[in-house]
């Protein structure tokens, strides 16, 4: 979650400086376009690693496992790519803006 919080920051202080600037640079509206598609499939990427792990520990349970804490752990799991998806429309709705200042 850390490194998708890191791709915000980066993303939302490329797209503030290019704002300000005016004339947004092809490598830069680039950059930003990557950074966002990163957060992304890290999210996704983190949440396959993490139900793998789960159900991996799972599979080596001899007994049943509880309802409540499969779905508290799958809650969990969910909330990278969450937050990936929410980086990458933040990060879309930027270039939407600096299309329109265009």
């Amino acid at each position: 979650m850390y490194t998708i919080l890191i791709c915000l920051i980066i993303s939302l202080v490329l797209i503030v400086k290019v704002f300000l600037k005016g004339d947004p640079n092809k490598k830069t509206e680039e950059l930003i376009k990557h950074i966002g598609l990163f957060a992304l499939v890290f999210g996704f990427l983190g949440f396959t690693l993490g139900m793998i792990q789960a159900l991996d520990s799972i599979s080596s349970l001899n007994g049943d496992i509880a309802t409540p804490i499969l779905a508290g752990g799958l809650k969990i799991g969910m909330l990278s790519p969450t937050f990936g998806i929410f980086t990458f429309l933040i990060v879309r709705l930027g270039l939407i803006g600096l299309t329109l200042k265009k």
